[in-house]
């Protein structure tokens, strides 16, 4: 493999308030090479979060915050270049732990390997990946609606407010939308 050039964006100081580009830095770094049991990532699709914004705090949360100079965290969606892994080979596709960088070394922690025969890989981001498992664990594990309830979704956007808006399995179910609620009779 020849050397190559990847980047990778760093936590470069805590926002205050609204993030700024001055919170980040882009650093280069030569393309790593797997080891025994290891297998090399290139990032095709990275998914920014809410959650993220959180985690470039320094104060107690349910998850550790980004230490300054360290990678931004985050899931995507990587196409295996290289491996050295039994459950792995060129170009199978998966969704990682990479954090914001164009390629990632991993030895298979946290990888689930994406069919795109079976839904389009970026879905592995979005409803199909943490925020929808997320979205439906809270709504109809923890929330548990009941037939006739309504549920007001105060806080959801992009991937999951189509998820949730559209959730009511029954065509009779209610279903309303407003710019800043959306509801749903409960199934």
């Amino acid at each position: 493999m020849t050397q190559r050039t990847a980047r990778q964006i760093v936590l470069a100081a805590r926002p205050h308030g609204r993030v700024q580009l001055s919170d980040f830095r882009v650093e280069e770094t030569t393309v790593p090479v797997p080891g025994a049991g290891q297998i090399l990532l290139a990032v095709q699709y990275l998914s920014l979060d809410p959650y993220m914004r959180g985690r470039m705090d320094d104060r107690k949360s349910y998850a550790k915050p980004v230490q300054i100079g360290e990678v931004m965290v985050g899931e995507s969606v990587a196409t295996v270049i290289a491996s050295n892994h039994s459950g792995y080979a060129e170009s199978d596709t998966v969704v990682a732990p990479t954090g914001w960088r164009t390629h990632c070394l991993s030895d298979g922690t946290g990888l689930r390997k994406l069919d795109a025969t079976l839904a389009p890989v970026t879905t592995a981001l979005g409803v199909l990946g943490m925020p929808g498992f997320t979205a439906y664990s809270g709504l109809y594990l923890i929330g548990k609606p009941s037939p006739g309830e309504t549920v007001v979704v105060a806080a959801a956007s992009g991937r999951l407010d189509r998820w949730l808006g559209s959730s009511p399995k029954s065509p009779e179910q209610e279903r309303s939308a407003s710019p800043a609620v959306r509801t749903s009779a409960a199934t």
